[in-house]
Order: structure tokens, then C-alpha cells, then sequence
């Protein structure tokens, strides 16, 4: 069962996904609702944002 939920692990960033992450993130989107949008684990998003300097709303 643990299998299918880190069937992404560790895969190189797409293009569209980084495209994706930064108009959602410009758009004021919170890292959770991100990271479910682009299929990948918020620590993931999170620090690939913070390697590309995006900022990411911190909405609670």
C-alpha cells in the first residue's frame, strides 16, 4: 500500500510542472493545494520553490 503513495519519488522536475507551480503560486495558492495540484509532496514543492526563489503563500 506505502508503494503507490511514493510512486513519484525522487523524479526530476518537468518543465510544465515548474511552469504550473509558479503561475499557482502567483496566483496567491497555499503549498498544500500546490503540491496536490502537481501530484507531489509538500516538502518537495517546498523546496523546489525555495531553490527557484518562488514564493509560496503561507496561508493556514
Amino acid at each position: 500500500m506505502a508503494k503507490d503513495k511514493f510512486e513519484r519519488h525522487r523524479q526530476p522536475w518537468r518543465a510544465d510542472e515548474l511552469t504550473k507551480m509558479r503561475t499557482l503560486a502567483g496566483k496567491g495558492m497555499a503549498l498544500k493545494a500546490i503540491a496536490k495540484a502537481l501530484t507531489r509532496s509538500e516538502e518537495s514543492v517546498k523546496e523546489r520553490a525555495r531553490q527557484d526563489g518562488i514564493a509560496i503563500a503561507k496561508l493556514r
